[in-house]
């Protein structure tokens, strides 16, 4: 898959372990896939962020497992469950996987392209506001 790499990304991904770097890899081709016009870029020193009229989702590596988490307001629905943690979080929901596990492509696709769709409109903050 052709994007623009942003070069403190690959240097974040050079410094996983091997299942880390294939899964951060994978995640990343799923992500340019799912928001083709998604910017790669680096925030918080290290941090591997992407991008589209605000946040969409974020990279952090963990001693046992990698965490991709999702700036969506926990305003996105999540029928499949993919969610991991911060159910409750006010920014951000994370979906950690280890190792062995497989991504659950076609579910955050759905969430990714909903997160840019909503970042178009004004960003999940405009959205709840509306909503309330």
């Amino acid at each position: 898959m052709t994007y623009s790499r942003h070069a403190g990304v690959d240097a974040y991904l050079a410094t996983l372990p091997g299942w880390q770097a294939r899964l951060a890899q994978d995640l990343r081709d799923l992500i340019h896939a799912a928001v083709p016009d998604v910017t790669e870029t680096i925030k918080r020193t290290v941090r591997p962020y992407f991008v589209h009229h605000g946040n969409i989702c974020a990279f952090l590596a963990a001693r046992d497992h990698f965490n991709l988490f999702l700036y969506d307001g926990a305003i996105v629905p999540d029928p499949s469950g993919i969610i991991t943690g911060g159910h409750d979080n006010t920014t951000a929901r994370t979906v950690a996987f280890r190792e062995q596990d497989e991504i659950p492509r076609e579910a955050l696709t759905a969430m990714l392209r909903r997160i840019a769709a909503d970042n178009e409109a004004g960003g999940w903050r405009k959205l709840k506001r509306q909503q309330s």
